[in-house]
């Protein structure tokens, strides 16, 4: 399968990273829109923090670091 579309289950190091990332996205959202008020051009700006948080948690899942082991159909990793 090509690397783009495989999936990577996250162990708990990659779990409470992710978690992390998605946090500071949303501390993040929160000051503009205090800052910035509602507007097409605030939706965008939700869309594309969204977008960007949706692409750090791939590159965090790809490394190898943060991914669980998964048995194969004979139990082994």
């Amino acid at each position: 399968m090509d690397p783009i579309f495989e999936v990577h289950r996250l162990n708990e190091v990659g779990l409470e990273r992710a978690k992390a990332v998605a946090a500071r996205f949303d501390y993040l959202l929160e000051d503009l829109a205090v800052w910035c008020g509602p507007g097409r051009e605030f939706a965008i700006v939700k869309t594309k923090l969204e977008e960007a948080c949706f692409f750090a948690k791939k590159s965090l899942a790809n490394q190898p670091e943060n991914q669980a082991q998964v048995a194969d159909a004979t139990g082994q990793p």
